[in-house]
């Protein structure tokens, strides 16, 4: 590297003395290929070689100034004045052109290069739009356009990830390649992933269940932990809001002869009762949650790599009435037959990582182990649960001429067990092996064709194979065209996907011995990156289709029930996404998504959108940067369509069901969040915002027949905490510190 620097130098110099002016084009000491170099307000320009050098031939004035642009980096201007020589240091751009991606081919891709279509939120984009220390993935999905989380009760405000439509468990969501969450944690753990141990998160919309199995028919949400090699020897960030909470991330890193490791605590703890919609329950969910993680690798002559990750998480979170939660009374009285309240107690281990063999093919071994244990009390009912997930994947990759073979076989034992009638007799243990295989064929240098075949074994469903076809044609220099083309199945947990059974008063009535469900799918996206005057940006734009069958809806007609069955019909999840980022010289840049969708299930000839999905949704964030005064301003918009509603009937002054229900589709609703960042000095820096700043708050009260007088708040044979589709958390102000030592 050195030497590059010195060669770049010695030539601009030599060639400085013979009157032309020349220079060099780098990143973070690595030289930048192919970057024009354009002399402003003129046609007159170069390209910077393979070393990051250009030179201009003809002398140039001193009041020329010179532009430099390469995709990936943000623009670049430079006065030449009375120099010969010239070093530009480009900064990375917002777009993220650069970025190198894992999740859609299980290999490192340049996102530009892959044929497979991923997003990449980091954890720069996470610092700018939302407070760090309370961010975790449930936030961060928000940024992207189509994913919303869902909330999937009323009380206890649980919540999930809902990708084109589909529900929470139809999404995988995996820590560093590893499927560890499984359909217990993806309702209650995912919270408890912080950003303080996000490199970044990569997401895919569509089945991918080739690579990763069942619980990919939605999607697969990647999160990327942070190197260890790159975190500071200690850092502390620690923020209170308006609503009395408090959070706060800590970590220290440290570098031995043989490993580089870090260590970090997150923390957070929420305490406050209010009540605006008066329904007798607190509007915010109570709660204490601790989470403890380590990463190291180990440093190896040969640069293989050999990481080693663990995660312990407990969380305490509650809400009821008042008197359940007042002085924490809730530890002496959960499970309480008069006084209504929901706790839950959350512990999970988790340990994970890869090892690189030192052998001359490229073998690695992909290993994660995971203990989800759930003690939680609903009203008077009592739900435990226990999840055990042991995965390792053993990958061969090799490049065969225009061919990228990758072969894995996986192992993933399951055992799941709780107290309800699903498994009293029979816990669900399961030894689930799979086989795969996937090659990348380059035809020519503007396409690839990438084609896989997955075959899992279930004992309880024999061989379920899962072939997919994905091609990637690059149109023109800036252009590309994507399309994707498989399947998808999912074995499911009912009992860790509906809380409906037990946040309510519904008896469950399973008719039907329950098959895999099963998915079709196809998508097409076309990419186009563009310069518009001074700036750069990138044009996406979605198709995408999904049939389902033996698919498996909630059926909530018959009062007091809830009535599972492989359904006699058909679903069906398509739509179109709209993407629009620009990156201005002000420095300004910002990114705009609007999706459509349509997501309905069809049975007995009847067709009805599926709850909870809302028909359009639009992403708006902003950010500036006062380079001067050291100040970053980031902005976000979140608006969400109409969407089909669970139909329920709030009670008359005699506690007997009103003749016609709420509404059965939400109005649009929109959330705006501001961030102001502050930088003092390299090791200190002040952020403050403000959530939902026009204070929106679900009309309704979540909850339906809280109010019964003829029993205690919460134990009406009509309670139901189901008519929760937007968060009902007011305004919030918040306030937070950084520090680092590196």
């Amino acid at each position: 590297m050195r030497r590059l620097v010195f060669l770049c130098l010695l030539l601009n110099g030599a060639l400085g003395l013979a009157g032309q002016v020349s220079g060099c084009v780098f990143h973070d000491g690595e030289a930048v290929p192919g970057a024009t170099v354009q002399v402003k307000n003129s046609e007159f320009g170069t390209v910077s070689d393979s070393n990051g050098y250009f030179v201009f031939v003809s002398a140039l004035p001193e009041d020329a100034v010179l532009v430099v642009r390469s995709v990936g980096f943000k623009q670049q201007e430079k006065r030449v004045g009375n120099k010969a020589s010239i070093r530009f240091d480009l900064e990375v751009s917002d777009l993220g052109l650069d970025a190198v991606v894992v999740t859609g081919t299980m290999k490192p891709t340049m996102i530009t290069a892959s044929p497979v279509k991923v997003e990449v939120i980091t954890s720069k984009h996470l610092n700018t739009y939302i407070p760090a220390a309370a961010s975790s993935i449930m936030e961060g999905v928000k940024l992207i356009n189509g994913v919303q989380e869902v909330v999937a009760c009323g009380v206890c405000f649980t919540n999930s990830i809902r990708i084109n439509g589909l529900p929470g468990p139809y999404t995988a969501v995996l820590i560093d390649g590893s499927p560890m969450f499984g359909n217990l944690a993806s309702v209650y753990g995912l919270n408890g992933i912080p950003n303080m141990v996000i490199d970044r998160f990569e997401v895919i919309k569509g089945p991918n269940s080739t690579l990763y199995g069942s619980e990919a028919m939605a999607g697969v949400i990647n999160v990327i932990t942070k190197d260890p090699a790159d975190q500071p020897k200690f850092s502390i960030d620690l923020m209170g809001t308006s609503h009395l909470e408090s959070f706060g991330n800590i970590g220290v890193s440290t570098t031995t002869k043989r490993f580089k490791g870090f260590t970090g605590l997150n923390y957070a703890i929420i305490g406050d009762y209010d009540d605006e919609n008066e329904d007798g329950f607190s509007d915010l969910v109570n709660l204490d949650r601790y989470s403890l993680f380590s990463k190291w690798s180990m440093i190896r002559p040969n640069d293989k790599k050999f990481t080693l990750a663990g995660k312990l998480y407990y969380e305490d979170r509650r809400n009821g009435v008042e008197e359940f939660l007042e002085d924490r009374a809730y530890r002496s009285i959960r499970g309480n037959d008069s006084i209504y309240g929901e706790s839950i107690y959350t512990y999970r281990a988790e340990l994970f990582g890869t090892y690189e063999f030192q052998t001359a093919e490229n073998l690695k071994l992909d290993y994660s182990i995971s203990q989800h244990i759930q003690d939680s009390y609903y009203g008077a009912d009592h739900y435990e649960a226990e999840q055990t997930i042991a995965y390792t994947n053993f990958v061969w990759t090799k490049a065969l001429k225009n061919h990228t073979v990758i072969t894995g076989l996986t192992n993933r034992f399951q055992l799941y067990d709780d107290n309800t009638v699903a498994t009293v007799n029979n816990p669900d243990n399961q030894w689930i092996p799979g086989l795969f295989v996937q090659d990348e064929f380059e035809i020519g240098k503007s396409f690839s064709l990438l084609s896989g075949l997955r075959v899992d074994h279930y004992s309880s469903h024999g061989l379920i194979p899962s072939p997919r076809l994905s091609t990637k044609w690059k149109v023109g220099d800036w252009t590309t065209l994507r399309s994707n083309f498989g399947t998808g199945f999912r074995v499911v947990n009912l009992f860790t996907e509906d809380h409906a059974f037990v946040t309510g008063q519904r008896e469950v009535q399973i008719v039907e011995e329950l098959k895999p469900e099963r998915s079709a799918n196809a998508s097409l996206n076309l990419n186009h990156i563009f310069t518009l005057g001074e700036s750069q940006g990138m044009f996406d734009l979605d198709a995408f289709y999904s049939y389902f069958y033996n698919k498996i809806i909630p059926n909530y007609d018959t009062p007091g029930q809830i009535i599972y069955a492989n359904s006699p019909g058909y679903a069906i999840s398509r739509g179109i996404g709209f993407n629009w980022n620009q990156e201005l010289m002000m420095p300004l840049s910002y990114s705009l998504g609007f999706n459509y969708q349509k997501v309905t299930e069809t049975r007995d000839e009847v067709t009805r959108d599926v709850e909870f999905s809302p028909l359009w949704s639009s992403v708006f964030t902003a950010n500036y940067s006062w380079k001067a005064q050291k100040i970053t301003f980031g902005y976000t918009l979140r608006v969400t369509g109409p969407m089909a509603l669970p139909e329920v009937y709030d009670l008359n002054a005699v506690g007997d069901p009103v003749s016609n229900p709420r509404a059965t589709r939400s109005e649009p609703f929109a959330f705006q969040n501001i961030q102001i960042n502050k930088q003092f000095s390299d090791q200190f820096s002040l952020y403050g915002g403000i959530q939902n700043l026009f204070n929106y708050i679900q009309k309704q009260s979540p909850l339906v027949g809280y109010n019964d007088p003829n029993s205690p708040i919460g134990f009406s044979p009509y309670f139901d905490t189901s008519y929760a589709y937007s968060p009902i958390h007011g305004r919030e102000f918040y306030l937070g510190i950084k520090w680092q030592i590196d």
